[in-house]
């Protein structure tokens, strides 16, 4: 078993334009209170992180309502790039798994969300910051949270090839926030 992680690093992670960055504090150290603490402050889109239909729908679930088992298990990974037309993802969409992950800079317009909404996904995720159109991105995700489909955005895959994996992305238990940071991870079998 290999187990390849594919977050950023929260201090200096992806932090989209307009949100506040992660920020480090040591408020308690071991030369002068004997005991480190830390404490930090971050939005909750900042890194790797996953989005809560609240996010951009009126009355949808916070990220504590959003099933546990939408965050763990097979997944696939492709490569993709530039903006994804529904043509293009239609052959992946054919194959893939639950849980779609896609490596390359890329941005899945409208068209591709659409597809990926009447398809069996539940959960797709991205290298950027944002699963759509950095200038316009409320519509990409309007389609897949309408649809159930929660978007994992600002992953790090270039550790990992385009294959079959099991992913593991649970979000911290935030009860009514609109997303969460997550450690997530791909597990691959030999």
């Amino acid at each position: 078993m290999r187990i390849i992680d594919i977050s950023q690093a929260v201090l200096g992670c992806g932090v989209y334009p307009g949100d506040s960055a992660p920020a480090f504090a040591r408020v308690k150290t071991l030369a002068a209170d004997g005991y480190n603490l830390t404490d930090i402050s971050m939005c909750v889109h900042n890194g790797t992180h996953v989005d809560a239909p609240c996010h951009f729908v009126a009355g949808g679930r916070g990220m504590d309502e959003v099933p546990l088992d939408v965050f763990y298990g097979p997944c696939t990974v492709a490569d993709c790039s530039g903006v994804i037309s529904a043509a293009a993802i239609a052959p992946v969409l054919a194959t893939c798994h639950e849980r779609l992950l896609l490596k390359g800079g890329c941005e899945i317009s409208r068209e591709a969300a659409e597809a990926i909404a009447a398809s069996r996904v539940r959960l797709v995720g991205v290298e950027g910051q944002s699963v759509g159109n950095a200038d316009a991105p409320m519509a990409v995700h309007l389609v897949l949270l309408n649809a159930g489909i929660i978007p994992l955005e600002g992953l790090n895959l270039s550790g990992a090839e385009a294959g079959a994996y099991t992913l593991c992305a649970f979000p911290l238990n935030l009860r009514g926030a609109d997303g969460s940071p997550v450690r997530a991870v791909l597990i691959s079998r030999p």
